[in-house]
């Protein structure tokens, strides 16, 4: 039997034990998923300046990832509409659990941790109702699910918790699909995207919705910036002779900001924004488009297009220490842009995919 001494020894012995931290995994400053020369799908570890820290292997194509905001541990999701994730200890490179979408669910390829690590939130298609689902997930359970709630809206894609770590943003993208048809967009003319604000308990906090003529302009991707500002990306499902704006922004209790580049800059990024980041100081957003070949930069403050960055199959966007972006691209560079020009390359001998994901970020 324990005595008291014994187990004020031990807690105290457990307080001074060192906590396994990102540290421990080589203090990646990003996370991407990556398709070597030779087919073999990679979760890699890049560092500030865009040096490989890790690469483990993944079984299949992978799309985002979501790290744990204090353990050196990441869970990869599979492209839509995957149906598995993998939960990466990347101090060790070994798969410790394994996520299987429930019967009649797929996920969306992201994900999101709670503030203290202890829940996974994963947003997922129940196909056969065509309704949005949230799944939520148990760490220190081995990954246990223990539960769900409504995304409140069709074809939930991505997922961020809240600057208040009690809430958190759905980009619910308005898209139905089946896995029986692929990656088939089953209701372009029906689409209702929207943006959901949700308490960790599922309740509905607030909407937001694209006006009804852009009904087919699918909320895709998000980012967060100081003071609660929501940027969410876009992708334009209906005629190309429309050219709505592909980017976002909005702030609880307001009304959202749209925002677009002039012009032919505008139609260049044909009607297609793969990811979305805002600057560590709030001034400013972007959007990348692979099939434009360009990043696109606003000033938020002035709600203004600053400028267009050129780089071939450029998708991942993140914001940089000390200001501006880095951007990866499926030709293998990771480029760091400031002043609407890339101001250093790491080039690689792998295709990076669709995004680039923050270590430490909520």
């Amino acid at each position: 039997m324990t005595d008291r001494r014994s187990f004020l020894a031990g807690a105290l012995a457990a307080s001074l034990s060192p906590r396994i931290g990102w540290a421990d995994a080589g203090s990646p400053a990003f996370l991407s998923a990556a398709q070597e020369k030779n087919g073999n799908q990679m979760l890699v570890g890049l560092d500030a300046q865009g040096a490989e820290r890790f690469r483990l292997p993944l079984p299949q194509r992978g799309h985002a990832a979501a790290a744990h905001p204090i353990r050196p541990e990441a869970t990869a999701f599979a492209r839509r509409p995957g149906t598995f994730a993998l939960v990466i200890d990347c101090r060790e490179g070994r798969v410790t659990a394994v996520l299987d979408a429930p019967e009649g669910r797929h996920f969306y390829g992201h994900g999101a941790y709670s503030a203290d690590g202890r829940y996974m939130y994963t947003p997922e298609n129940d196909y056969d109702a065509a309704r949005g689902v949230i799944g939520v997930w148990d760490t220190e359970a081995g990954y246990l699910r223990v539960g769900e709630f409504d995304s409140h809206g069709v074809g939930p894609h991505d997922i961020k918790l809240m600057p208040d770590g009690k809430s958190f943003v759905i980009a619910n993208g308005g898209i139905e699909t089946h896995p029986d048809s692929g990656r088939a967009k089953l209701n372009i003319p029906f689409m209702a995207p929207n943006l959901a604000y949700l308490s960790a308990g599922g309740t509905l906090l607030e909407t937001v919705a694209p006006p009804a003529e852009w009904h087919m302009n699918s909320i895709r991707h998000l980012a967060l910036g100081p003071g609660g500002t929501v940027a969410f990306a876009m992708q334009w499902e209906g005629p190309e002779a429309e050219a709505p704006p592909l980017l976002g922004l909005h702030r609880r209790g307001a009304a959202p900001v749209w925002l677009d580049a002039p012009g032919a800059e505008h139609a260049a990024m044909q009607g297609y924004a793969g990811s979305v980041a805002i600057s560590q100081d709030g001034a400013e957003a972007a959007i990348s488009s692979p099939r434009g070949g360009r990043v696109h930069v606003f000033d938020i403050a002035g709600a203004r297009f600053a400028g267009a960055i050129e780089a071939r199959d450029v998708c991942g966007l993140a914001p940089a220490a000390g200001g501006g972006f880095v951007a990866t691209t499926g030709t293998g560079d990771v480029l760091g842009l400031q002043g609407l020009r890339p101001v250093w390359t790491a080039r690689h001998g792998r295709a990076f995919d669709n995004h680039l994901v923050t270590v430490g970020a909520a």
